[in-house]
């Protein structure tokens, strides 16, 4: 997860959100007004666009979808009321978000999870590496982690002893391989995998960029990386955030989620 937002935002709209200043957005003011949502495309928007379609009405809750490109500019709104929630990211993404910029969040409800998966157009495992490949993965400090793991797991190299939590390249104690990593910012990954040996993509990016067949998936078991909804302190005990967690929760979206995504890329969270 860095900040551009894809939505076409009108004028008048970006008036209402600066008017909002301090004291947040419509629906913190409002009882009765739609929850803001910031989200990144794929998979979140799809998801909570299906909740808006089939179940919110019902439910009693509006819904209005921000969407957004990085990965830091949703908890910046979120910090500065201009969004009610955001649903695009994992807890230690969000302690390693506040440890840096600040902000007071809540965790509202786990949602599911995208596996980091490894994409490849020369080799067909890990074991077929050569000597000196270059592998391309995220630049950002708990994906990197993760990254870095998930080679350790299908034995490419081997972390210090005591290094698992927040392992950066410089933690790696035996590369066998002489693997050379690239460090890429998340939404460049997909990109990277036509020119390096092999790439380690997050799960929304890779389903942005159409990317299939992996040649190595983390593993889902135990995983802390499930992606969930994201609010203020506030706004995390609103009825209408409540509401909107349950039904991101609800039997009608893990059949969703497995359906649309094969049980792959994105799988409901346990």
């Amino acid at each position: 997860m860095r900040f551009r937002s894809l939505a076409v935002v009108l004028t008048a709209a970006t008036l209402a959100l600066a008017g909002c200043g301090a004291s947040g957005t419509p629906a913190a003011q409002d009882p009765e007004a739609p929850l803001t949502i910031g989200v990144s495309p794929q998979p979140h928007g799809e998801i909570l666009q299906f909740v808006k379609d089939h179940l919110a009405e019902q439910a009693g809750i509006e819904i209005e979808i921000e969407k957004f490109d990085d990965y830091n500019r949703p908890n910046e709104a979120v910090a500065n009321g201009e969004l009610d929630a955001n649903y695009y990211q994992h807890k230690p993404y969000l302690a390693e978000y506040q440890a840096q910029r600040g902000g007071e969040f809540e965790w509202v409800q786990t949602v599911h999870l995208e596996p980091l998966s490894v994409y490849s157009k020369k080799v067909k495992s890990l074991q077929e590496l050569p000597n000196g490949a270059r592998i391309a993965l995220p630049n950002d400090p708990s994906n990197q982690t993760r990254s870095l793991e998930l080679l350790q797991n299908n034995g490419v190299i081997k972390l210090k002893p005591g290094a698992e939590q927040g392992a950066g390249v410089r933690d790696v104690a035996e590369n066998p391989k002489n693997i050379r990593f690239q460090e890429l910012s998340s939404d460049q990954l997909p990109r990277s995998v036509d020119d390096v040996d092999a790439a380690i993509v997050n799960g929304n990016y890779a389903l942005k960029a159409g990317l299939k067949d992996p040649i190595a998936v983390e593993s889902a078991e135990n995983n802390p990386y499930a992606n969930g909804l994201v609010a203020s302190p506030a706004m995390a005990k609103d009825p209408r955030v409540q509401k909107l967690a349950e039904l991101l929760r609800s039997p009608e979206v893990k059949d969703f989620i497995t359906k649309t995504y094969g049980g792959i890329s994105v799988i409901p969270a346990s």
